[in-house]
């Protein structure tokens, strides 16, 4: 091998973990079958383990590794990171629910491996190609871990809505990335950026960069490419909804923001625009949508809506200010949002898992650890201080503010204090209604999660620092 070629295979160590490791997982799977299921399991487990040390752990910084198609910068470290922790949660929680619910099967924890995979890819693309490349490995393996549980008409239904959606916005990005080719020759985000020095570009780049990011909002689910979230976080089972609810939404954030900050830093105005539009209507419907929802997944994926939006103010911003809000906005997302399904997945009645928002009626008297964690977790969710939720918001809104976007951050604040009213109401349920069932004990794996996220989520304003020195690097980066 090439001397100078190691640099490059080294940036993308993580990777070639994860796909060798897929490849490896899959042959054992072949040969043995679902006797195999609890070793490919934990060997997946151990995958993104070990690519999330690597990725945090090596000093490799290459901003143009393979010919200028692949990042390893602290932004890609920060949210690869974000993403594996986030998978590898989702995972753990998997395991005791698929064996209840009697559809435990090998190829479930490889697909996870090699969605995670064409995540990684994702965020660490730096050309519209390898973006793409990155975007459909994780989307084809999604598709199938939507509809995994074959038996279940719901998990194939949504698993069937979110393959016929998803190929709608594949095609959207296409064209969006193929009408931006076609203007500026180029495929590279910084040779894209070289080309738009000192122009606009004229109609057809605005209409390749309308395109391009309302692919991007699909796959982050922003209003208006919501329509597939409710459904399919209801329809599929539990912890792969976490999933969805989780990792997923770190890579789709990640590439949308490396996508508009290094491919169209000259167009700002362009971009801007339709990132306002789509933060104010992501806000506003996670806002509304979700009072009269009594089913929590379907709760969640409101939420996540309007978390998107709240995001989205931060990208708007269009500042290294902004993207560290984004970068921390998402990572005590991730938190929230896996101890959130932690505890939907401790709803269980015998071997029955139950979903409905009045079935945690009077928990602070069956469970009251739960019921405590849960609620501070539900207080972070509609941005109560001192909670890590409510440093998250006021880190986006900042960065509006000082970026002259003074009416968007005013409109933010105001659809928060709006979507509180059904945060608090599951509070008002968990404390002051009478219980109706008593769960089972919580499995060791959701305690686990519980614990970690809720802990972080209560007690991340006495050290902030950590977090806040890695995000504002991590955006630092993509200036």
């Amino acid at each position: 091998m090439d001397a100078s070629a190691l640099p490059h295979f080294a940036a993308a160590l993580p990777e070639i973990v994860l796909a060798g490791g897929a490849l490896a997982l899959i042959l054992i799977g072949a040969i043995a079958g679902d006797r195999a299921t609890g070793l490919v399991n934990g060997l997946a487990l151990a995958l993104l383990a070990v690519a999330t040390v690597l990725t945090v752990a090596l000093p490799v910084d290459t901003p143009a590794a393979f010919g200028g198609s692949f990042t390893a910068d602290a932004f890609a470290r920060f949210m690869k990171a974000l993403a594996f922790i986030a998978a590898f949660a989702a995972l753990a929680l998997s395991f005791d629910y698929m064996r209840r619910e009697n559809f435990a099967r090998f190829e479930y924890a490889i697909l996870v491996v090699l969605s995670t995979l064409g995540m990684a890819l994702m965020i660490s693309a730096s050309d519209l190609i390898a973006l793409y490349l990155g975007l459909e490995l994780q989307s084809l393996a999604l598709y199938v871990i939507a509809a995994i549980h074959r038996d279940d008409e719901r998990s194939t239904e949504a698993g069937l809505k979110y393959f016929v959606l998803g190929a709608l916005s594949s095609g959207m990005l296409l064209y969006g990335a193929s009408l931006v080719y076609g203007t500026t020759g180029a495929v590279g985000f910084a040779d894209i950026a070289a080309a738009l020095q000192g122009g606009t570009g004229g109609l057809g780049l605005t209409f390749g960069i309308v395109f391009l990011l309302s692919g991007f909002a699909f796959k982050i689910s922003a209003v208006p490419f919501h329509m597939w979230t409710p459904d399919v976080y209801e329809g599929a089972p539990t912890p792969i909804t976490a999933f969805f609810a989780s990792a997923t939404k770190v890579a789709g954030v990640a590439m949308f923001v490396r996508a508009v900050t290094e491919a169209f830093p000259g167009v700002t105005t362009e971009w801007r625009q339709v990132v306002v539009f789509v933060a104010i209507a992501s806000m506003a419907l996670g806002s509304f949508a979700a009072i009269g929802q009594r089913n929590l997944k379907r709760l969640m994926a409101y939420s996540s809506i309007g978390h998107m939006g709240y995001v989205l103010v931060g990208l708007a911003a269009g500042t290294p200010e902004g993207v560290r809000g984004v970068a921390i906005y998402v990572a005590i997302y991730v938190a929230m949002t896996l101890g959130a399904f932690a505890c939907i997945l401790s709803m269980r009645i015998g071997d029955r898992y139950v979903e409905s928002i009045d079935d945690l009626a009077g928990l602070s008297r069956t469970k009251p650890a739960m019921a405590f964690v849960l609620t501070m977790i539900i207080f972070s969710l509609a941005g109560i201080p001192p909670l890590a939720g409510f440093f998250a918001k006021f880190y986006v809104f900042y960065a509006a503010v000082n970026a002259g976007l003074m009416s968007l951050a005013v409109v933010g604040f105001v659809l928060s204090v709006i979507g509180a009213f059904y945060y608090l109401r599951i509070v008002k349920i968990i404390y002051f209604d009478e219980p109706t069932v008593e769960f089972a004990p919580m499995t060791l794996p959701a305690k686990a999660v519980l614990t970690i996220a809720g802990g972080f989520t209560i007690l991340y304003f006495v050290y902030p620092a950590p977090l806040t020195a890695a995000a504002a690097s991590a955006a630092q980066s993509l200036f």
